[in-house]
């Protein structure tokens, strides 16, 4: 009787082992469903890919790499695993890939082990100017383990400068340079960056966890043929699982791979490695090179229609799927505009603005993004609607009785454009 109630208790729905998570969770789905995601670096990832990371493949431990695990019964573990390695390298033209990373900063420490020493120099993009905490923020471990200058943007243009970052190379001639960031909204022309580091025999690190979407569908310029090591998140543009992958050149192989296993993490997430798999596959068919134009047109419309209706943005406008809202001139800050945009039912983060002169935890600025919309299959028209949504949202004087009219509004919109209509976590 005891083992058949066991056996019971094994096979309980979600809903019925822990309604409370089950309902937590169908909260967050009503929330996904009603509210318009204007962060970048969210997405909606596909049933499909939904149903890799949920898999049986969680029970798997596979230490190690395909054909030399320190586990038995990996035998579907390797043609995963080998499968996604291949999809990698085919999507992004790249000689070698790693696809085991769990994050995007675990992907960048691992590149930090396999080309530095302690105390080795870096430069890279400036936090409070669109870089990344992983790249050399004074708490985060890179910053603690390496010697960092960092370049910024120009004060009038918002742009990167190159003529500045070469000067900052020559003088202080690093062992590895950073070029991406988190909110850098143009164009990034790879070329000259190979130059700059060519020009004091440093490793040239490209980190496209942003872009990784439009680089794969040739919407913006790879950087493959010019950087050592190029670093991506699988979740964001790509619209796959949480997760990471490295991709180098084949003479970097074997100290990429040995810094991440066994150096830095212990087992893959089997699971989320198959589910990258899915993502890789999902990358190449022709839709998604439809989705990504749209992603960048989507972004142009919404920039153009918030500096139309008196919002100033960082550069002027954007080239890929984000822009940098500058409030500095609102006398609001963007920690206030985000939080009434959550009350209209509009999800942005607040972000630093290049010079800000407010604290990162309060900030000048917003950075919308369109990945999220663009899944849902809005265009140009929703984005007109949105910024105008977001412009009176953001207002003291619309109060929050006119955010509670924006949010149902929102709310409308949304049910136009489902996500996931079927799921339900509480059956």
């Amino acid at each position: 009787m005891v083992a058949e109630e066991f056996e019971a208790a094994f096979h309980r729905p979600l809903s019925e082992v822990d309604p409370e998570v089950a309902r937590l969770i169908n909260g967050d789905l009503r929330r996904q469903q009603e509210q318009l995601v204007l962060i970048p670096s969210e997405n909606y990832a596909s049933p499909a890919v939904l149903a890799a990371f949920g898999s049986v493949l969680q029970n798997k431990y596979a230490e190690g790499y395909p054909g030399r695990r320190y586990y038995n019964g990996c035998e579907f573990m390797d043609a995963i695993e080998s499968l996604a390695i291949e999809r990698a390298k085919q999507l992004f033209g790249a000689e070698h890939a790693n696809v085991q990373p769990h994050s995007g900063s675990q992907a960048n420490v691992a590149t930090f082990l396999a080309l530095l020493e302690p105390g080795d120099r870096i430069v890279a993009m400036r936090l409070d100017h669109g870089g990344h905490l992983s790249h050399g923020l004074a708490t985060n471990i890179a910053g603690r383990l390496y010697d960092v200058a960092f370049y910024g943007v120009d004060r009038e243009t918002g742009r990167i400068d190159l003529d500045e970052v070469a000067d900052l190379v020559r003088r202080h001639r690093p062992k590895l340079i950073i070029v991406g960031g988190s909110a850098y909204p143009r164009t990034i022309d790879f070329a000259p960056w190979r130059e700059i580091a060519d020009s004091v025999g440093a490793y040239l690190l490209a980190d496209i966890a942003h872009i990784a979407g439009m680089v794969a569908a040739g919407i913006h310029p790879s950087p493959v043929p010019y950087a050592d090591v190029v670093t991506m998140t699988t979740h964001k543009t790509l619209r796959g699982p949480r997760g990471a992958i490295i991709l180098c050149r084949q003479e970097l192989a074997e100290r990429i791979d040995r810094a991440v296993f066994p150096g830095l993490q212990g087992g893959p997430f089997m699971n989320a490695i198959a589910a990258r798999a899915v993502c890789f596959r999902e990358a190449m068919q022709p839709e998604f090179k439809a989705y990504q134009r749209q992603i960048v047109a989507n972004a142009k419309a919404l920039a153009q229609a918030l500096m139309e209706r008196g919002l100033k943005l960082v550069s002027g406008g954007t080239d890929n799927h984000l822009m940098l809202v500058d409030l500095t001139d609102r006398k609001i800050s963007g920690r206030l505009a985000a939080d009434r945009l959550e009350e209209a039912g509009i999800i942005v983060n607040r972000n630093t603005i290049p010079y800000d002169p407010r604290s990162p935890f309060v900030t000048s600025g917003l950075r919308p993004g369109t990945p999220a919309v663009t899944t849902r299959g809005m265009r140009e028209s929703e984005m007109v609607q949105i910024a105008d949504w977001i412009v009176q949202a953001i207002q003291k004087k619309t109060g929050e009785e006119g955010r509670r009219r924006i949010r149902e509004e929102v709310r409308r919109l949304c049910e136009k454009f489902p996500i996931y209509p079927e799921l339900d976590y509480l059956r």
